[in-house]
């Protein structure tokens, strides 16, 4: 019974046609052996499995041949084809240098090639992964390297060029091995599974050449995996269930809830994928591709850049019609920021998970265009309470205040939702009187906000511009007028500064400058300079807006003065220290004086 080889040694290249993805390579060398144009030292490059040990080995059977092909290839025939394919052929050698990397090895190898070939024209040393030779190692080759006999030719193989030492580089001729493409890859495992007797889906094919990342090798490896599991019957789905991939079909649902800002929906679908097995980390990896890969579709131009089918193109191109660049963009740099702190996250889960709800709340009208998905947010739908049997009166509704002549501008936060039953009506406060306003005068007439030409920023866009027109068109809505205490407005003050903890320089104003009732509906703050009046004054707007929606009342307003008192005593300086310190200890200076002491 003949014994099982595995896809990958089975039909490994013999000829330079049978690489796989690397003609323009493999058309240079080949050239080479047919003018006798050879260097004495190659330095093959590229990542795993496309082809650089493989190709050397097929060069060194080639220059040896005694009588090539017309189209440059081995003959398979003389005497140095058939030791070189029987494996008994003394004028090659391999040698790896991962297991052999030190200055004796290299006086080994150096040794050998003083020794002429005994068959054949060349003697061929091909040194596998030569980065991992060390530095002593190399300096012992650099010689023999650089001036080899004759008979001798080197071909260095390396997954990882930028190790190799300059020196090296320079004595070499260096050529970079590309990864293979989807295509390639399908197209030659459509041959070995011809040969083999097994039937496949190019569905199936595109999932084990996507799995295998560019490298022939680990795609056979792959093939023959799946093919056992599956019967010789490779399938889509056999593909995905084998090798644990994730279905484009998740992110497909995730896309609509996505787009329907369904939060809990895309929990949901995250906890299936979860029980599936998938690791959190490869779930937002995959979902960062799928976003690329849309943005990618969106442009017929740009299109082939998906590495995959002409039907999954297609398919991949109607589900980023329904998406904008805006969305998409910022969806991947949340999924790479999730990424990033992914290893440092204590509740990995709660990190994808918030993740996920910042992508459902970008598509809902927001004053941030910025990343981290901030800004105003669609509510989170919930289950509807069922309606009591008992019908409760309803309080009366009372007048709408007056329009004042001089307002704020509206917040653009959403109203806090209607109660669904009865609501007692807040006590009153420290006995305060309501003032309800009138045509005639009103809560903000007296200081009113002067007016400002709209500011621009550029994270957020006109700001003042278009927290005016939020006000325009909120304007038919009623005002609130909710009566607050002095301590209601400290507090909703300190919370305006405790959600904006990276916004230093004003966190710092606002502490140094507590608000001071004047009225029931305004105060008055105290800054000590014109850059704080200014800081103050450009983010006006947004505090009171955070103010409104604390304290229930949309007519506070504030005043921001300068402090014309006294200013606040300096930092002292380290002479000041120094001579304040001696005036109060006198003692102090016999020690300087003792000891030949100085301020530096």
């Amino acid at each position: 019974m003949e014994k099982y080889l595995v896809s990958a040694r089975k039909y490994r290249p013999a000829t330079f046609a049978s690489v796989v993805g690397q003609k323009s390579l493999t058309a240079t060398l080949k050239n080479a052996v047919a003018t006798n144009r050879l260097a004495h030292s190659y330095l093959f490059c590229g990542s795993r499995g496309v082809g650089k040990t493989s190709c050397a080995r097929i060069f060194a059977k080639t220059i040896n041949c005694e009588h090539r092909t017309p189209d440059g290839e081995a003959c398979n025939e003389c005497d140095s084809c058939r030791a070189f394919n029987s494996g008994t052929s003394m004028n090659i050698v391999e040698l790896d240098a991962a297991s052999n990397n030190g200055v004796d090895d290299m006086r080994q190898l150096v040794d050998q090639v003083q020794v002429p070939p005994s068959q054949g024209r060349y003697r061929v040393f091909i040194v596998d992964e030569v980065h991992m030779l060390s530095t002593a190692a190399f300096n012992a080759f650099l010689k023999t390297l650089e001036e080899p006999p004759s008979y001798v030719v080197f071909i260095l193989a390396t997954t990882e060029k930028h190790k190799i030492i300059p020196t090296i580089l320079s004595r070499c001729q260096i050529y970079d091995f590309h990864r293979i493409t989807i295509q390639d890859m399908i197209d030659h495992l459509k041959y070995v599974a011809s040969q083999e007797g097994i039937t496949v889906e190019d569905a199936g094919l595109n999932v084990i050449a996507r799995k295998a990342d560019g490298a022939m090798r680990d795609a056979l490896s792959i093939f023959d995996q799946v093919a056992a599991s599956s019967g010789g019957n490779i399938t889509y789905q056999s593909a995905i269930d084998n090798l644990n991939v994730l279905d484009y079909e998740y992110y497909n649902r995730l896309l609509d809830t996505f787009l329907a800002g369904d939060v809990l929906k895309s929990w949901v679908i995250y906890k299936e994928i979860r029980d599936r097995g998938f690791d959190s980390l490869f779930f937002i990896n995959g979902l960062a591709a799928y976003l690329r890969d849309l943005m990618v579709a969106r442009d017929p131009a740009t299109l082939p850049l998906i590495e995959a089918g002409d039907e999954a193109r297609n398919a991949m191109a109607q589900c980023a019609a329904r998406c904008t660049p805006d969305f998409l963009y910022r969806a991947m740099c949340l999924c790479n920021d999730a990424d990033l702190n992914y290893r440092i996250a204590s509740n990995k889960q709660f990190l994808v998970e918030l993740t996920l709800a910042k992508i459902c709340q970008l598509s809902s009208p927001s004053p941030n265009n910025g990343s981290d998905g901030e800004g105003q947010l669609k509510p989170i739908a919930a289950a509807q309470p069922q309606q009591p049997s008992v019908t409760t009166a309803t309080q009366p509704t009372p007048p709408a205040p007056a329009t004042p002549a001089a307002q704020p501008a509206s917040h653009a936060y959403p109203p806090p939702a209607p109660p669904t039953s009865q609501v007692s009506e807040p006590a009153p406060v420290h006995g305060a009187p309501v003032k309800t306003p009138t045509t005639g005068a009103t809560p903000s007439a007296a200081h009113a906000p002067r007016l400002q030409v709209p500011r621009i920023s550029i994270k957020h866009g006109i700001i003042d511009g278009k927290q005016q027109t939020t006000a325009a068109t909120s304007s038919s809505a009623p005002k609130r007028s909710t009566r607050f205490s002095s301590e209601s407005l400290n507090t909703a003050w300190e919370t305006y500064m405790t959600t904006h903890p990276t916004a230093h320089i004003l966190v710092n104003t606002m502490r140094a400058s507590h608000p001071q009732m004047v009225s029931d509906t305004h105060f008055e703050i105290t800054v000590q300079n014109q850059k704080q009046l200014e800081l103050m004054e450009a983010n006006r707007m947004d505090i009171l807006a955070n103010l409104h929606q604390a304290l229930a009342n949309d007519y506070v307003t504030f005043d921001i003065k300068i402090n014309e008192g006294s200013s606040p005593r300096h930092t002292l300086s380290a002479r000041e220290l120094y001579d304040s310190m001696l005036h109060e200890y006198p003692v102090l200076q016999r020690l300087v004086d003792d000891f030949n002491l100085r301020l530096s």
